[in-house]
């Protein structure tokens, strides 16, 4: 029976991976690095740490490692100005919804995301209160596909991973959930998705209905 609904966050609640595109390349042309959009793709899912390694190995660049600790924390001060502009318009299509529906058939909702911001950018958006528990950067030491974030979730919230189905848009977190023997839902593209258990583009082509499904099962 699924009692549980845990969410990522970037490109499944929000899409802030545009902020992170800006933030990364802003950094990039600093280095003298040709950074795009294609690039980008590389970096999702990625820590801040590792993604940087990928931007200087683009650019066939060896920094000094105080340079290195020096250019993560400005890339996190640059995305930081971005997210202070959030509202709710940057929720991701009917995701309000399903939150209200997962709600109102008391299901618990928790987040399971890479990002350190994860709470601001909820309290940002509105949807904070929705979760029963977060679990962010903060209080993870390894990253997906280790399901390390969404079994600290389970924990959290007190229930049996088994309970739990996981929302997710990176091939990694489909990864982190099926390794937790959760039930795994992709957002996004089919073909890159396949491992999930069920893909949809967006929460706009899943009804109530497949939810309360879940719910029942």
């Amino acid at each position: 029976m699924i009692t549980t609904y845990i969410f990522d966050l970037d490109g499944v609640i929000v899409d802030t991976a545009k902020y992170h595109y800006l933030a990364w390349k802003k950094l990039a042309d600093e280095l003298e690095i040709d950074f795009t959009h294609e690039h980008n793709e590389l970096l999702k899912g990625v820590s801040r740490v590792r993604s940087l390694e990928i931007i200087l190995k683009l650019g066939k660049k060896e920094i000094l490692t105080s340079d290195f600790e020096r250019f993560l924390i400005q890339k996190n001060e640059d995305y930081l100005k971005y997210i202070d502009k959030m509202d709710a318009s940057e929720i991701l299509p009917d995701v309000l919804g399903k939150l209200k529906f997962i709600k109102s058939i008391n299901g618990k909702i928790v987040l399971g995301s890479a990002s350190k911001n994860a709470k601001p950018i909820l309290q940002k958006v509105g949807l904070i209160e929705f979760f029963d528990a977060i679990v962010d950067g903060n209080d993870v030491s390894k990253a997906k596909p280790d399901p390390e974030v969404f079994l600290i979730g389970a924990q959290k919230v007190n229930v049996n991973p088994l309970e739990c189905v996981v929302f997710e848009d990176a091939v990694a977190g489909i990864q982190a959930a099926n390794i937790a023997g959760m039930l795994s839902i992709g957002i996004g593209d089919k073909a890159t998705l396949n491992e999930a258990d069920y893909i949809f583009t967006d929460f706009t082509q899943i009804t109530n209905e497949f939810l309360q499904n879940l719910e029942n099962n």
